[in-house]
């Protein structure tokens, strides 16, 4: 986990940022207090209804860990809390997220998600990593090659995305071709 002066006790390494909305699940999720959240639209799906398929792509790299780069963890207000909702294989390879509390939250949710997890990459230093996220918005160019944008209804169950998350996790792991 992310150690008490903002920088991570874990660095280097594979690391996959995560966001849910859109990506685990569609992206319109709104919380109920008492009850947790819920997806509003489209009817019939649940969070997290792609959590098993993630797990079974990240199945063959478990040296990859994850970072949370969901604003769950402000909603929640805290990384551990939000890690637990998550299925136990991927719940162990949460290292940390890129918000923590030495930030100033109303800063920290006025910049894009990109430039978040750009910052959090910076101090974190992998060696390789990925980022899961459904809104492409205000990633910096150095991020653009990182990106696996997924739909925000589908989230990474689309076909497109989940052949291009497959790949580019080979790739990352010396399995595919050479890595951007």
């Amino acid at each position: 986990m992310d150690g008490t002066d903002g920088l991570p006790r874990r660095r280097g390494g594979t690391v996959l940022y995560l966001d849910f909305d859109g990506v685990l699940h569609p992206e319109d999720v709104w919380r109920y207090r008492g009850s947790g959240p819920y997806v509003a639209s489209p009817p019939g799906h649940q969070v997290f209804e792609h959590a098993a398929l993630l797990e079974r792509c990240l199945e063959p790299y478990p040296e990859l860990r994850i970072v949370l780069s969901t604003n769950w963890v402000l909603v929640f207000r805290s990384m551990r809390k939000v890690a637990r909702r998550l299925p136990p294989a991927l719940r162990e390879r949460v290292v940390g997220a890129t918000f923590h509390r030495r930030m100033d939250p109303g800063w920290f949710r006025s910049v894009p998600r990109g430039v978040q997890v750009w910052g959090d990459v910076c101090r974190r230093r992998p060696d390789a990593w990925l980022a899961l996220d459904d809104d492409e918005a205000g990633w910096p160019a150095v991020c653009h090659s990182h990106l696996v944008r997924t739909d925000p209804v589908l989230g990474l169950s689309a076909p497109a995305v989940l052949t291009e998350l497959q790949a580019r996790l080979a790739a990352m792991h010396g399995a595919g071709e050479g890595w951007p």
